[in-house]
């Protein structure tokens, strides 16, 4: 009887260890962070936090702004390497919406000690307010980063209009955001300078600009679909883009229209003012009756950025007639590189702000963003991870932006040297500045892993190659 006794406590430890799953779904409810933590914002009422003008006036711009908000919680630590950061090393300038600034470390005490770990530990922050520990100490850049890692201003039909695909463009109306992300794939041309980059500026007037991207559509009967971005269209002035939209859905050849914004997340309370509102249900009113599929495109990257206000800000925006919300997010070390990450995060979206996860783009070839980039390989363990959980259409493609090729989901690589962390890609259709190379549906396109990710006989490799 004893040994029968053991032999059943055996099996049913064994049975416990198998009955776990590498993921464990748990349904959480959204909840708002108390900004009121915050000794800059203590007394900031509900009313004024919903007030889209109180957020856009209150943004974090600057490190100054940042001490006044935060008081006592950060150690003067943190702020030499923010300085450092600033003004060695980031590509982007320092905007950060309220609302983005409250889901960093929602949970942290507020000693200053811990707070300050939490904090640098956050992956909001890591990607909204980067510093110049979190940066890649040896390769901080690949070799073969660029400005425009993408080469969108190469493919301009029209300025600030990118002709990549055979039947889709992406029209930049601005080249300003709510909230500046620091892995911008725009960095080139997107924000302030800072002291790493001079910003490129759109030369035409708005209108001019707008004009010349609905003729250039007009003449171009073979593009359906308008990815309508920037910048963010949250900065464009409602009228004038409800004017832009109204003409595209004029055009009979235009069939889908994307709007790109992160400030659904970042400022949801944008999308939630009465004048938005009403002028996006006459445009999805319009697109309906014209059969066109007008959706929202937003960018989270996070679980904490889920919040009420955001999933109040996606369904309104399906009330009143938007046929989907979907979520591009990037894929970012320190920040969601993890099953877990990507789990909770999708079903907070799906499950809790009916927001659908779409993509995840690996971080692109950006100066100083080897941090947060993974290596190809990485990035298909994670999609396989990940299937199974989520319903099929709500399972996000994890999708690699290769340059000259553009997006690919990450198994469709044709060879793959791990050793040099170079992967080589190929495509089924010519670019708009290809129509004329022969050779364009033959050529491989080089895509590069992180220098850190590879083995040492691969950096060893790179860095021979540096020294040269």
């Amino acid at each position: 009887m004893p040994t029968t006794r053991g032999t059943a406590t055996t099996v049913s430890a064994a049975v416990d260890q198998t009955d776990r799953q590498p993921y464990e779904y748990v349904r959480r409810e959204l909840v708002e962070p108390d900004w009121r933590r915050f000794p800059g914002w203590r007394d900031v009422t509900e009313a004024q936090w919903r007030d889209a003008q109180w957020q856009r006036v209150h943004c974090v711009k600057n490190i100054k702004q940042l001490r006044a908000l935060m008081g006592d919680l950060l150690a003067e630590s943190f702020y030499e390497e923010l300085i450092a950061d600033q003004e060695n090393l980031a590509t982007m300038s320092m905007l950060v919406p309220p609302q983005m600034v409250n889901t960093m470390a929602p949970h942290a005490d507020t000693d200053q000690a811990s707070f300050t770990a939490a904090f640098l530990a956050d992956p909001v922050r890591r990607y909204m307010l980067p510093v110049r520990a979190d940066r890649e100490p040896v390769w901080s850049s690949h070799p073969h980063s660029s400005r425009d890692s993408l080469h969108e201003q190469e493919m301009w039909v029209v300025e600030g209009l990118t002709h990549r695909y055979p039947t889709k463009v992406l029209a930049e109306l601005l080249s300003t955001c709510p909230q500046y992300c620091g892995h911008c794939t725009r960095m080139d041309l997107v924000g302030n300078s800072t002291p790493q980059v001079a910003k490129l500026k759109l030369d035409l007037k708005p209108t001019d600009r707008q004009d010349q991207m609905i003729d250039y559509l007009k003449r171009t009967p073979g593009v359906r679909d308008v990815v309508v971005s920037g910048g963010d269209v949250a900065n464009v002035p409602w009228p004038q883009l409800e004017s832009f939209l109204m003409r595209l859905l004029d055009i009979d050849s235009v069939r889908d229209v994307r709007l790109a914004t992160k400030a659904l997340a970042g400022l949801p309370q944008h999308w939630l003012q009465a004048k938005v509102v009403e002028g996006l249900e006459r445009v999805a009113r319009t697109a309906a009756r014209r059969g066109v599929n007008l959706a929202i495109h937003t960018h989270v990257n996070h679980v904490q950025s889920v919040t009420p206000l955001v999933a109040e800000a996606a369904r309104t925006a399906l009330e009143v007639g938007v046929r989907d919300v979907r979520n591009q997010g990037v894929l970012m070390r320190g920040v969601n590189a993890t099953p877990e990450d990507l789990l909770d995060l999708c079903f907070a979206l799906q499950g809790e702000a009916n927001i659908l996860p779409y993509y995840f783009y690996m971080c692109d070839m950006i100066p100083n963003a080897e941090h947060w980039r993974v290596a190809v390989w990485e990035a298909q363990e994670l999609q396989h991870a990940i299937m199974g959980y989520l319903p099929g259409y709500a399972t996000p493609r994890i999708v690699c932006d290769v340059p000259y090729v553009g997006k690919r989901w990450v198994h469709q690589i044709a060879e793959y040297d791990r050793e040099l962390g170079i992967s080589y890609w190929t495509k089924n259709y010519r670019t708009g500045i290809e129509l004329d190379d022969p050779e364009a549906l033959n050529r491989r396109y080089p895509y590069y892993d992180p220098i850190a990710t590879l083995p040492e006989t691969g950096q060893r490799s790179w860095l021979e190659q540096q020294n040269g």
